[in-house]
């Protein structure tokens, strides 16, 4: 009797099934599957190599990372990045008439967070990891990380994702202009449509007003503050014109939760809500717009690996966002959102998932305690006001921590504050930078420790020369 040919397919399949059962019954660290025992081999050296530069404290005033690594061929001495005023291979000098950088967003107060979870936040990315450019669906998008983004808004309670496409950016940044792009009406096809006009209430981030200028579109371009356009007539020339508003709440600079000025069925609003975090605000209702934009750098503190995601209510609106992105850079590094994945990960299992949120909501009261303690008998200058909330998340009536002061000179001779505050070693960003009045001046409130200390060693300085 003639043997039956065999199925090459059919024998992959169960092979595959078969290393599903066994991986499935291994322990986690020394994998044990079955009678197998299995022992690490190729991550025997990354993980070794992690470890090593982990475990460089830098004099606890920097951080050694891998790429900082001299690599083969050389001597393997990690190198130190070391905080703000410190300095020397290990960082155990400090710098004593250094200058406090409050101009720099990045969000350094959350790096305790991590170091205490170094385990649970680690993940080793072998070199054929994601090698093309989609995922087995062909999309750019991990279907997995979107149901996590989901569970996240669910148990914050900051915005609705029911009905919802999720669209991922390299950070923020490029998702906003991708918003503008998708709301603009393509003027070259059509003659009833003038460019759309991009418009924000000041002080605003002027990244908006940046970028629109920047890529210098024939279908949108900047028009200043919303306040030039509240009595305006909604055309020009006998044509529609589209306004498209940037809603930043909590605001950047000042941390106040804010509402669209202008309204009508020819405005698009972008709501950027990177801030919406209850580190940062109170969360008093869940947001329920038609765009809304998040970011991974302000809830994780993660900035480096440049992940957002917008929540977009209109699919029309959602496919040209997604085109703007395949034409720019090819849709989300997958490194970036294996990364994002595994972090919110551990924030989503970790207890009831305010973790994060208690120590980070925790630090920032204790630095604006300690800010507004030192200012609190000032005359030359002030803080912003900030209005307590209910927040549905921490469930009690709290006052906000916004991520930056917005510092106000008050003496009429003290126009420009910045330059006030640069001559008294502090760094910041001038007001005219957000369309604001040059007597105010934002500074960074969430970076290291280390900064902090010299920031605040700098105000008190300032203060006592002030009386």
């Amino acid at each position: 009797m003639a043997r039956k040919p065999r199925n090459p397919s059919m024998e992959i399949s169960w092979i595959m099934v078969t290393a599903m059962i066994m991986l499935s019954s291994c322990s986690s660290n020394l994998l044990v599957c079955g009678e197998i025992l299995w022992k690490p081999t190729w991550t025997k050296e990354a993980a070794k190599e992690a470890e090593v530069v982990a475990g460089i404290g830098c004099s606890g005033h920097g951080r050694a990372y891998l790429d900082g690594l001299v690599l083969k061929g050389h001597h393997h001495l990690p190198l130190c990045d070391c905080n703000p005023c410190f300095y020397g291979p290990t960082c155990s000098k400090i710098q004593l008439n250094c200058s406090a950088n409050a101009e720099s967003g990045d969000p350094l107060f959350l790096e305790p967070f991590w170091m205490r979870r170094a385990k649970e936040s680690a993940i080793l990315i072998s070199g054929w990891h994601r090698m093309g450019y989609t995922y087995s669906d062909g999309t750019y998008i991990s279907e997995v990380l979107v149901k996590y983004i989901q569970r996240l808004h669910k148990m914050v309670g900051n915005a609705e994702t029911d009905g919802r496409f999720i669209v991922f950016g390299a950070g923020s940044t490029q998702l906003l202009n991708a918003a503008v792009f998708a709301f603009s009406p393509n003027s070259s096809s059509s003659s009833h449509y003038s460019p759309a006009k991009v418009v924000a209430t000041a002080p605003y981030y002027p990244v908006y007003r940046q970028q629109t200028e920047l890529f210098n579109s024939l279908d949108y371009r900047y028009e200043g503050d919303t306040s030039l356009w509240k009595n305006k007539t909604l055309s020009e020339n006998n044509n529609i014109s589209r306004f498209i508003e940037f809603v930043t709440s909590p605001n950047s600079p000042d941390g106040g939760l804010m509402k669209a000025a202008l309204h009508g069925s020819n405005v698009k609003t972008i709501y950027d809500h990177a801030y919406y975090w209850p580190h940062f605000t109170p969360i008093p209702a869940s947001s329920d717009h038609e765009l809304m934009i998040f970011t991974m750098s302000k809830l994780t503190g993660h900035a480096g690996s440049r992940f957002g995601w917008a929540l977009v209510k209109d699919k029309a609106v959602y496919q040209k966002m997604l085109t703007y992105l395949d034409l720019n850079t090819v849709g989300v590094s997958r490194e970036s959102q294996l990364r994002a994945l595994k972090l919110l990960d551990v924030l989503l299992e970790e207890g009831d998932g305010t973790e994060i949120f208690k120590f980070g909501y925790s630090t920032m009261r204790k630095r604006w305690i300690v800010l507004r303690k030192i200012l609190s008998n000032s005359k030359r200058f002030s803080l912003q006001k900030l209005t307590p909330h209910y927040c549905s998340f921490f469930k009690r009536v709290r006052n906000p921590t916004p991520a930056y002061a917005w510092l106000k000179c008050e003496r009429e001779e003290d126009k420009d504050c910045h330059a006030v505050l640069k001559a008294a070693k502090i760094n910041g960003h001038p007001g005219s930078m957000y369309s604001a009045d040059d007597r105010y001046v934002r500074l960074n409130l969430i970076g290291s420790q280390d900064y902090f200390g010299v920031l605040i060693h700098h105000l008190r300085y300032l203060l006592a020369q002030s009386y």
